[in-house]
């Protein structure tokens, strides 16, 4: 790349990176749902109806108008175009794309701590909950596919779960997998484990609300202390593994809990199957993340795996083989973003 090339390059990222900052204020002070729901406004009547003062309301929407996220007229009445309200202001549809900036919020607090990490080797302190909470940058996903699309397409499985089965979903976070899937099959009971308490608790209370809550449970405990449980069917462990320190471990208590003829899934990343520079965007996107957020918090044990984000299919086969499973195949599901894989 000629050296012009990247000096402007760096300069679009700022840019996109501060775009991405404006998006965390307009969600966290609702300017975008206030702008779905009441139509056109001025910054007056936004500031008005989300209880913001005026002339910060006003620059944030004279950005997002420049920014090409919403249109102004003449009279400096702001629009959120209609095609633009799914990915801004409905938390329900596939494409809402808000919650990443959340994410990149949280992390930037630990940047510093980044810095002196990188040269010990250690892990960073957690990232703490306040003020946002963990954000929920796949609910909609898996909402709406994992039930309806993504596994109906695997034959087994979904006769398994029509017919009543028993489900783990490990590493379950804020619940919304555990949800999906009892909303999706009416019979089935699952337990969400997760080793982080404060997302339990928000897990039962999504329950709860889903109205699902008698046929979910969630615990703070590790899969390994379920092994004297009743078996189960199928056990998940989605968006996780590549999180995880010791993901052999995870994968042979998964293999553990399992009932004959039940299937660990693992729904994970989709890198390429070799690395190679420059990489697709998808891949830059998922280093980033491993560069800030995932990798960090498995640093610091030597006898950590140290996956990082960009797990690869010959890593998770390996990691499998480990664990003692002789069936580990890539499922024909398509996805943008994920890689989908059945574990016997």
């Amino acid at each position: 790349m000629e050296t012009a090339a990247l000096a402007n390059l760096l300069f679009e990222d700022t840019t996109s990176t501060l775009r991405m900052y404006a998006v965390y204020l307009g969600e966290r002070l609702g300017y975008y749902r206030a702008l779905a729901d009441g139509g056109p406004m001025t910054s007056a009547e936004l500031a008005e109806r989300t209880g913001t003062n005026e002339r910060y309301t006003r620059e944030w929407l004279e950005h997002q108008a420049s920014s090409g996220l919403l249109t102004v007229d003449a009279d400096r009445v702001f629009t959120l175009p209609a095609e633009h309200i799914p990915v801004l202001a409905d938390p329900d549809h596939v494409l809402y794309g808000t919650q990443p900036s959340i994410d990149l919020a949280r992390v930037a607090r630990r940047l510093p701590e980044l810095v002196e990490v990188y040269r010990t080797g250690e892990a960073p302190t957690p990232i703490p909950w306040e003020p946002e909470g963990r954000a929920n940058p796949n609910r909609a996903q898996y909402l709406n596919l994992l039930g309806k699309q993504w596994l109906p397409a695997i034959p087994d499985v979904h006769k398994r779960l029509s017919a009543g089965a028993r489900v783990a979903d490990i590493a379950c976070g804020l619940g919304w997998t555990s949800i999906a899937m009892a909303q999706a099959y009416p019979n089935i009971t699952v337990d969400g484990l997760d080793l982080d308490a404060k997302a339990i608790e928000t897990a039962q209370r999504n329950a709860a609300e889903a109205g699902v809550a008698d046929r979910v449970t969630f615990s703070a405990k590790d899969a390994s202390e379920l092994t004297s449980a009743e078996p189960f069917d199928v056990v998940f462990i989605i968006e996780a593994l590549h999180d995880m320190k010791h993901p052999v471990d995870a994968l042979t208590a998964a293999r553990n809990l399992l009932a004959p003829g039940g299937s660990v899934l693992v729904f994970d990343v989709k890198p390429d199957e070799e690395f190679k520079a420059p990489g697709p965007l998808l891949e830059q996107f998922e280093y980033g993340w491993s560069l800030v957020a995932c990798l960090p918090p498995t640093m610091g044990d030597p006898t950590s795996a140290m996956t990082g984000t960009v797990m690869r299919p010959a890593t998770l086969r390996r990691y499998a083989e480990e664990a003692g499973f002789t069936d580990v195949a890539i499922l024909p599901i398509e996805a943008d973003t994920w890689r989908f894989y059945q574990l016997k």
